[in-house]
């Protein structure tokens, strides 16, 4: 009511930590965010931190992200479960805005992973930060499917296209030391000597002094990710899955860091992996390395042997987390 009633127009990130907000007061705020009303204020960063938000609330602001101008959202600390995260899904369907989403220590089970995959591979959010949940293999396979088979299509097709690119050059150089051999000698008799002797000069056009804005490209929604963090999500052989639920999920987490150029960032801490998908895991960075994609910054449980761990990061940059960590809520 304050921001409208004196029309405040200068702030672009707006920060709620640790208050309770009503339905109420999500839903005033959720109409703050839109832009249907007269005044569109230009808020582009959402942090409402352990506001006790539920399903209802989640979902009503769910339905504002479309109609906002909200690039980066974070719901740290609610205890939303898998209920909340279907409203807010529904509202992200389409988003071609909202670049990051952190949901961490919201009692997220494994459903979720398959409903967050879903926006992962049809929206513009390319930033995840899920850390502190509760996904566990399932969810975590569910999350990663989609993105891990697009960066593995997408590099095979790059692999054919530059494969008939070089086919076609060969091909060219050939033909034309072929065609140079047979009339070298006339070209020789042919070539006028006066117009061997002309420079054609052309004037370039002065640069304007000043450095040019460069334009913010919205990115364009898709199945890929540049920053993944899943640390403390029960991604290990405990669950119901056991260990085939481990090996499954980074299966295809190798895919995905072998072959996406866009990841960049990956947390995988307090997961115990074990020691024969954690050698997985290097093998999937070495490759990528081999191929020289960008370096990824990655952080990993040291319950690992010490020699698995040390050659991990060698191979990866070190990440650095800056989120604080909390006990899990209980269900």
């Amino acid at each position: 009511m304050s921001i409208r009633d004196e029309r405040y127009m200068l702030g672009t990130d707006l920060c709620v930590w640790g208050i309770p907000l009503t339905n109420q007061d999500t839903a005033s705020l959720a109409i703050l965010l839109e832009l249907s009303g007269r005044t569109s204020y230009p808020f582009c960063k959402l942090e409402a931190i352990d506001c006790r938000m539920d399903a209802w609330s989640v979902e009503r602001l769910g339905k504002a992200i479309r109609l906002s101008q909200l690039t980066s959202i974070c719901l740290d600390y609610n205890d939303l479960k898998d209920r909340g995260i279907q409203g807010l899904v529904q509202g992200l369907q389409g988003n071609k805005r909202l670049t990051c989403l952190s949901l961490c220590y919201c009692n997220l089970g494994p459903d979720s992973g398959g409903l967050l995959g879903k926006v992962l591979e049809g929206t513009a959010v390319s930033e995840l930060y899920l850390d502190g949940n509760d996904l566990q293999c399932s969810g975590a396979v569910d999350l990663i499917t989609a993105i891990a088979e697009h960066a593995q299509s997408l590099s095979s097709e790059e692999a054919n296209v530059m494969g008939t690119k070089l086919a076609h050059q060969i091909l060219e150089a050939d033909q034309s030391v072929g065609i140079y051999t047979v009339v070298s000698g006339q070209q020789a008799n042919t070539e006028d000597p006066e117009n061997t002797t002309k420079k054609i000069t052309t004037k370039k056009k002065p640069k304007r002094k000043g450095s040019k804005k460069k334009r913010t490209s919205v990115p364009e929604p898709g199945p890929w990710v540049s920053k993944l963090h899943l640390a403390d999500n029960g991604i290990d052989s405990r669950g119901t899955e056991g260990e085939i639920g481990v090996l499954e999920f980074v299966q295809l987490l190798g895919c995905l860091i072998r072959y996406s150029k866009q990841l960049s960032e990956l947390n995988l801490d307090d997961n115990c992996l074990g020691e024969l998908p954690a050698s997985d895991l290097l093998e999937a960075l070495t490759e990528r390395n081999k191929g020289k994609l960008p370096r990824l910054k990655i952080k990993i449980t040291t319950q690992l042997p010490s020699a698995t761990f040390k050659a991990i990061l060698k191979q990866s940059g070190k990440l650095k987390v800056s989120k604080k960590k909390r006990k899990k809520k209980k269900h």
